[in-house]
């Protein structure tokens, strides 16, 4: 075998080899190949595991279907009541149909992000800033509904829509500071108001019961000038019974009219 016939084995061998390795591909678990063939698209998503295709004639195209975090940048958006706030979200989604991913639009991924995008300014501009602050998770599920039904015929499926941080102006921080001072002083006076009027209350039974039992008055008194007298004052108090006074009382001349 001389030098030329040994050369043109290499090359068919390596050109053997370079034809078996592009037709020979491995899919791993996490992904799906979609097959074209002279242009079309042969049957359903190929794989996982060994794939072999025809040279020149079919072409794959991968696709990944692992959750995709998307990070929807912050953004200046005007609320039902007329304040700008920025808000940023992240969404959630992964591809659940190869084939439409592929066909349907050039780049799933950045069609996706602008439908959240745009849809999380459309959403926060229906609501007040109240609603925002407040209905956190049925702004979340309104926003996963919308950006799913729109990239369904994409063959993607978005399962998470979550609002993050919602920035106010510095001027709305300060009144809403001042509100909540404000509202913490009424509920502080309510709760002093509503104890005055329940001691008010008691006092009012204790004066009822006293008066109906004259002998429980005395024994008050009694502890009352013990109290004082434990105090090492000069302080002198002379108790006059309250049976003298109603009866002062009932002899007392009626006040002319």
């Amino acid at each position: 075998m001389n030098i030329d016939t040994l050369i043109g084995w290499v090359i068919a061998a390596l050109v053997v080899l370079a034809i078996l390795r592009s037709s020979i591909h491995i899919i791993p678990e996490y992904e799906r190949a979609v097959l074209f063939r002279l242009g079309r698209v042969v049957g359903s998503a190929r794989g996982p595991g060994l794939i072999f295709i025809i040279p020149i004639v079919d072409r794959l195209v991968r696709v990944s279907l692992r959750t995709v975090t998307l990070d929807i940048p912050p953004q200046d958006i005007i609320t039902k009541d007329n304040v700008t706030v920025r808000v940023n979200a992240v969404c959630y989604f992964r591809v659940v149909d190869p084939n439409r991913a592929v066909l349907e639009i050039e780049d799933y991924r950045f069609a996706t992000s602008q439908i959240a995008q745009t849809t999380l300014r459309s959403i926060i501009g229906q609501v007040d800033l109240d609603e925002l602050l407040v209905n956190r998770d049925e702004i979340n599920r309104r926003l996963q509904h919308i950006i799913d039904e729109i990239t369904d015929p994409w063959g993607v499926k978005v399962s998470v829509v979550e609002v993050k941080d919602v920035e106010l102006p510095d001027a709305m921080r300060r009144a809403m500071a001042r509100q909540a001072e404000a509202e913490r002083e009424r509920r502080a006076k309510v709760i002093h108001a509503q104890g005055e009027q329940e001691a008010a209350r008691t006092l009012a039974e204790a004066a009822g019961l006293l008066e109906d039992h004259p002998a429980a008055l005395q024994l008050r008194i009694l502890q009352t000038m013990t109290d004082v007298s434990a105090e090492q004052n000069s302080t002198l108090i002379f108790p006059l019974p309250m049976e003298l006074l109603r009866a002062l009382d009932r002899i007392a001349p009626p006040r002319e009219q």
